[in-house]
C-alpha cells in the first residue's frame, strides 16, 4: 500500500518553530508556514456546504500505468470544462468531470455519503467554486480544520500544499494564486492506513477519511500576528510569545492586551519577528479550574492586525504522587471519548451542538471533571468548549498499537503531529496532559521513539504533564491478579497511565478483582486510563450477568472501582468509554454489529446501567 505522498515520491518539506515561538532548534516536522494558529477564531470566508466528490481508487489522478505523472485527462485538479473541452478539441480524453460529479455537504466523512461508500479507504477528490471580491489588500491564506489522512491542495489548477496527518489543522497561502471572482480549490484526500503511518493500518476504531473539519479562507494583512502563547509558567508568572510573519516582522512594536484584567503591555518583536515577555500575574486574576471555568478574552495587536483568543489561566503540576491544580491536589474523575458524535450514522463531523451533548454527559451527568480525548487531537470545538465547561483534558497522538519504531519517517510523522497539536492547543486552559502513545509494546526502537516525543513536549510545554497509556505484567499470587508496571518509559513520564481490562479479557472472576495487587512506582501519580466491559444497551440478564449484558457491565464497573480504591497513588481515571462507537474489527452480530459496545451510553445516548454505577462513585469521591 502507498498513501498519496509515496505514490508521487514527495516527503512533506521539514521546517517548524519551537517554543519560544519562530526559535529554529526544533524536532523536523511538516508543518507548513504560515500556522495561523488560532486562526479558527479569525475573521474568514467559511467554504463548508456543498462539494463535488469523485473515488479514484487506483489512484490515477497522481501516478499513470507505470507510475508516471497522469495524463491530462486524469489530472482531477486543472482548471477546465472537460464538457465543453471535448466538444471543441476531442484530442485529449477526459476520464473525469468533477464538476459534474455527485455533491456532498463538508466537512464529513465520504464514509456516510452513499452505501458503496461505507468502507472505502483510499484517495477521494473534492471540488467547489468560490468567489473573491477584487480590491484585496494583503494576504489569503486556505486553513484547514484537519483532513484524513494525506491531503494535497490547488487552487486554480496550481498545486499550493501537501500534508499528512488526520487531525491537525494546516494552512497555505495563495495570496499569488487567487484570482478576483470565481477560483476553483480541488483537494484530493487519501485515508489509506499503512506500516509506517500514524495510526497504523490496524487500530480499534473507525477511520473516517475526508475534509471532516472547515476549509476557510483567511484574508490578513502583509505582516500579521502569525501564532501567540498566553499562560501562566510554573510559579505563577505571565508569560507570552508572539510571532508575527511578514516582510515587516522585525523590530515591530506590539501589544498584549486583557481588558477585564486591566493588563496591557507593549513590546518589539526581534530580528526573527518574535517577542517574548514575563511580568507578574495581575492580582485580580481569577485562576481557572472545573469547578470556575474562568476565561478572559486575550488579544494581540500590531500595525493593522489583531489576534484574538478566549483563554484561562491556572498551573498544573506533580508533587511526588498528587497531582496540583492551582497548588492544590485533584483527583481526574474521567472518562474517555472518541470524536464521533451521537447518532446511528455519525460522520465526525463535530459541531458545537454534538460536542456539547457529549462534554454535557460528563459534566453533568457523570459528575465528571476530566476528558481523555482518545486516541488522536479532536476538534477546536470541543476544546473550546472543555475550556468553558470546565472540564480538564488528556490530549494524545495516534501513535498506537503497531507502529514502525525504527522507521524515520514514522518518527518524523509522528513529532509533526504532535507539534502541531501541542501548536493549536497550548492556549487552552482545559488541556493538562499531552500523552505520546497508547499501548505501545516495549522494545528499544519503541523506547527511542517515545522517549523522543516526550524530549519534544517538555520543549514545547513547559507548563503542562506529559503520559502515555503503558501495559502491564501479569502475574497470579494465590487467588489474586498482580500487576506489575515494568516499562522503562515510566521514569520519563510525570504521570503514569494503565489501561487494564481485568475480568473482561481475560478469565478473572469478577469478586477477584478488588484483592488485585498493583505494583507500581509510588513516587509518581497514576491513572487508570482505560478499563472497561462491553454491554448492548437494552440487553439484561441479571441472574447470569451474562458477557454483554448491562448487568455485567455494571457488576464489573462495581469490582473495577472497588480495586481503584486500594490503589494508594491512584489520582484519577478514564473508563473506555462515554459512548458506543464504531470499530469494523468488532462484529459479533448479536451484540457489535461494527461498533465497540464497551461505552456508558449507546450511540443514540442511552445511559446503560453502569453509567449510574459511574456517577454515583465520581459524586461520592469528589476531588
Amino acid at each position: 500500500m502507498k498513501t498519496l505522498f509515496r505514490m508521487i515520491g514527495v516527503l512533506m518539506p521539514i521546517a517548524i518553530a519551537a517554543a519560544p515561538l519562530g526559535a529554529q532548534d526544533a524536532p523536523p516536522a511538516s508543518m507548513p508556514t504560515p500556522t495561523l494558529a488560532a486562526g479558527d477564531l479569525r475573521p474568514g470566508t467559511d467554504l463548508s456546504g456543498p462539494w463535488h466528490y469523485s473515488i479514484d481508487p487506483f489512484r490515477s489522478g497522481i501516478a499513470g500505468f507505470h507510475g508516471e505523472a497522469p495524463d491530462a485527462g486524469q489530472q482531477r485538479w486543472r482548471d477546465v470544462d472537460p464538457r465543453a473541452a471535448m466538444a471543441s478539441d476531442n484530442r485529449i480524453l477526459y476520464e473525469f468531470d468533477l464538476g459534474h460529479s455527485p455533491i456532498t455537504t463538508l466537512p464529513s466523512s465520504w464514509l456516510t455519503e452513499a452505501p458503496e461508500l461505507r468502507h472505502y479507504q483510499g484517495l477521494m477528490w473534492y471540488q467547489r467554486t468560490f468567489a473573491a471580491p477584487g480590491g484585496r489588500q494583503g494576504r489569503a491564506f486556505l486553513r484547514f480544520g484537519a483532513a484524513n489522512y494525506a491531503t494535497i491542495v490547488y487552487l486554480n489548477g496550481q498545486e499550493v500544499g501537501r500534508h499528512e496527518g488526520g487531525f491537525t489543522p494546516f494552512a497555505f497561502e495563495v495570496t499569488k494564486l487567487l484570482r478576483d471572482g470565481d477560483n476553483q480549490i480541488t483537494v484530493g484526500v487519501d485515508s489509506q492506513a499503512s506500516d509506517t503511518t500514524v495510526p497504523p493500518a490496524v487500530t480499534d476504531w473507525e477511520n473516517y477519511g475526508g475534509i471532516t473539519r472547515p476549509v476557510r479562507l483567511i484574508e490578513t494583512p502583509a505582516t500579521y500576528v502569525d501564532d501567540a502563547w498566553v499562560r501562566l509558567s510554573r510559579d505563577g508568572q505571565l508569560v507570552v510569545d508572539v510571532h508575527l510573519d511578514g516582510p515587516q516582522a522585525a523590530n515591530r512594536p506590539v501589544h498584549l492586551r486583557i481588558a477585564e484584567l486591566k493588563l496591557d503591555r507593549a513590546g518589539v518583536t526581534d530580528a526573527q519577528g518574535n517577542w517574548h515577555a514575563t511580568m507578574s500575574a495581575p492580582r485580580a486574576l481569577v485562576r481557572w479550574s472545573p469547578d470556575r471555568p474562568k476565561m478572559y478574552d486575550v488579544a494581540v495587536d500590531t500595525g493593522e492586525d489583531g489576534w484574538r483568543d478566549r483563554i484561562g489561566f491556572r498551573t498544573i503540576a506533580v508533587r511526588g504522587a498528587d497531582i496540583l491544580l492551582n497548588g492544590r491536589p485533584i483527583f481526574l474523575r474521567g472518562i474517555s471519548m472518541h470524536e464521533e458524535e451521537l447518532g446511528v450514522d455519525p460522520t465526525r463531523a463535530m459541531t458545537t451542538a454534538a460536542a456539547r451533548a457529549l462534554l454535557g454527559e460528563i459534566k453533568d451527568g457523570l459528575h465528571g471533571n476530566f476528558v481523555r480525548l482518545a486516541h488522536y487531537p479532536h476538534s477546536e470545538v470541543t476544546l473550546r468548549l472543555a475550556d468553558e465547561m470546565g472540564l480538564l483534558v488528556w490530549s494524545e497522538i495516534p501513535v498506537y498499537w503497531r507502529v514502525a519504531w525504527s522507521n524515520p519517517d514514522t518518527l518524523a510523522r509522528a513529532r509533526t503531529m504532535l507539534a502541531e497539536n501541542i501548536r493549536r492547543d497550548r492556549n487552552r486552559a482545559s488541556v493538562a496532559i499531552w500523552s505520546v502513545a497508547n499501548e505501545t509494546p516495549v522494545t528499544d526502537a519503541r523506547n527511542t521513539f517515545l522517549r523522543t516525543l516526550i524530549a519534544d513536549v517538555r520543549r514545547l510545554d513547559d507548563t503542562r504533564l506529559v503520559s502515555a497509556a503503558l501495559l502491564v505484567e501479569r502475574s497470579k499470587a494465590e487467588s489474586h491478579p498482580v500487576m506489575t508496571l515494568a516499562d522503562p518509559l515510566a521514569d520519563a513520564l510525570d504521570v503514569m497511565a494503565i489501561n487494564t481490562y481485568n475480568g473482561w479479557y481475560t478469565q478473572d472472576r469478577l469478586t477477584d478483582l478488588p484483592a488485585s495487587e498493583w505494583r507500581v512506582p509510588a513516587n509518581k501519580p497514576l491513572i487508570f486510563s482505560e478499563f472497561g466491559a462491553d454491554a448492548r444497551a437494552g440487553f439484561h440478564d441479571p441472574v447470569k450477568e451474562q458477557k454483554f449484558s448491562e448487568d455485567f457491565q455494571a457488576g464489573y464497573y462495581r469490582y473495577t472501582l472497588r480495586m481503584a480504591d486500594r490503589v494508594p497513588t491512584l489520582r484519577g481515571m478514564s473508563p473506555w468509554i462515554l459512548k458506543d462507537f464504531r470499530s469494523p474489527r468488532r462484529q459479533n452480530p448479536d451484540f457489535q454489529q461494527g461498533w465497540n459496545r464497551k461505552g456508558l451510553i449507546s450511540e443514540t445516548g442511552q445511559r446503560k446501567q453502569a453509567f449510574d454505577v459511574l456517577a454515583t462513585y465520581y459524586q461520592r469521591r469528589g476531588g
